[in-house]
């Protein structure tokens, strides 16, 4: 059975790129990992997540799933082929085809990254931190490394928590403006001393600051849209005891 997944159009239809975006149907797992869980870090039965990985592959035609031990950091690790234990990293860069980079997220953003003239593609995982810390201008910088073209560069946001389910309180906003002050705009006000935080429209400006052009955002919210995607927002909010991942995939064909 093949997972179900959605696309972007900032890089759908390129040639030799094959990307996409996955929820949380059409695995394997039960309970609160119902039921494509990707994440090698949840406490879900490793031949369930083995299998489930293994359908995202299948649904990208690639025979190598990568993804990255998360940390909530800048560091971006270039890829060259398989390995077999994960590096602490929240982005990826290629130019390798049949290697798909995964990135794992319940709520954080995932952006993916595609420079098709060149064959160079990027995936990332950006948190608030990860995000200011400047792990998507890291992303751009890599694939430029590789030989990217920075204006010809597209990029897409997938599922993530939208500001209207990201509520935090006022130390967060304080300690968050200490460090970006231009970013005041991106949140308003909630109920009590609470403020909602735009996390993708926080990565857009930062590709944008980037010097992209071509950026898209699915727009989904991760919290709210329950049958579709994991949230640890979601699982917190309910009190329970793990969650699943989600998986953002980018491959060169091979």
């Amino acid at each position: 059975m093949q997972p179900p997944f959605v696309t972007a159009p900032q890089i759908t239809g390129t040639s030799g790129l094959c990307h996409g975006f996955f929820g949380r149907r059409g695995g394997v797992s039960g309970g609160d990992y119902d039921s494509l869980n990707v994440g090698e870090g949840s406490a879900d039965s490793p031949r369930n997540i083995a299998e489930n990985r293994a359908r995202v592959s299948a649904a990208m035609g690639t025979h190598w799933l990568l993804s990255c031990y998360q940390i909530h950091s800048p560091d971006v690790v270039r890829v060259t082929g398989p390995w077999t234990e994960r590096p602490a990293a929240d982005a990826m860069v290629t130019d390798r085809p049949g290697l798909g980079l995964c990135i794992l997220s319940a709520d954080c953003t995932p952006v993916l990254f595609a420079d098709p003239d060149k064959g160079i593609i990027g995936a990332a995982h950006a948190g608030w931190k990860g995000a200011l810390a400047g792990v998507l201008l890291r992303t751009v910088e890599a694939m430029e490394a590789l030989g990217a073209d920075r204006a010809r560069i597209r990029a897409a946001t997938g599922p993530t928590i939208q500001q209207v389910s990201y509520e935090v309180g006022p130390e967060f906003r304080a300690s968050f403006l200490a460090q970006d002050g231009a970013s005041e705009d991106l949140f308003i006000p909630g109920k009590g001393d609470r403020w909602h935080f735009d996390l993708p429209g926080f990565c857009a400006r930062q590709l944008a600051g980037a010097g992209l052009v071509d950026v898209g955002n699915l727009g989904q919210d991760t919290c709210t849209l329950e049958d579709i995607y994991f949230s640890n927002r979601r699982r917190n909010l309910r009190g329970e005891a793990d969650y699943g991942r989600n998986a953002s995939v980018i491959t060169i064909s091979g």
